[in-house]
């Protein structure tokens, strides 16, 4: 049995598509973020010591023993090694797969989270942060355009770099992003979300 712990956010639910998708049995612990004082817990900070979330606590890990892993994207791997799903086992394609991983941890969740945080949660309007996280989440949407004209999925075959990112251009309405201006991930996104594991995986918790 793997625990979860997680919360309503495009981090958190990469992981649960991912339990979703591998069908492995996890319990889920919510963490509410919103309060500023769950995720502290001495508890807690013992299973991520960052206090964020998603966490794992998996107690059939190596060698039969308990494992905690905390990041989302150390997750996803954690997880596709344990089953030998969604991640490519030929070296130049897991390449692929890792790279689009890393450009979603690096790029498209920062910058798309600092854009919601800017159009939505700023006590007042701050215009140049504005422009600046709304210029470089177009930007990156170009670039995962361009790949997507190229490949049906992000690493060529459907993976955890698909998994990592479906969930954060899934509020591509939060930070203004009208997904007919980008056909490539559209086409992505919808034939992504038309999955039952990823439907199931979005409900949690």
């Amino acid at each position: 049995m793997i625990d979860l712990y997680t919360w309503g956010t495009p981090n958190g639910r990469k992981v649960s598509i991912m339990l979703e998708e591998c069908g492995l049995a996890y319990q889920v612990h919510k963490i509410n973020i919103g309060t500023n004082t769950e995720q502290f817990t001495p508890e807690y900070l013992q299973i991520n010591p960052n206090g964020k979330i998603p966490s794992i606590v998996d107690s059939d890990g190596p060698g039969g023993q308990s494992v905690s892993v905390m990041e989302s994207g150390a997750i996803l791997i954690y997880l596709a090694e344990k089953t030998g799903r969604f991640i490519p086992a030929a070296p130049l394609v897991r390449i692929e797969c890792m790279q689009w991983l890393m450009f979603q941890m690096a790029s498209v969740g920062p910058m798309f989270g600092q854009c919601h945080h800017f159009l939505r949660a700023a006590k007042e309007p701050v215009p140049y942060a504005i422009d600046r996280y709304v210029r470089e989440k177009d930007r990156l949407y170009g670039v995962l355009d361009r790949r997507l004209g190229e490949v049906p999925f992000l690493a060529g075959e459907y993976s955890i770099a698909d998994m990592a990112t479906w969930p954060w251009v899934a509020r591509h309405e939060w930070h203004q992003t009208d997904l007919a201006n980008h056909p490539n991930v559209r086409r992505w996104f919808e034939t992504i979300g038309a999955r039952e594991a990823v439907k199931r995986g979005m409900l949690v918790p």
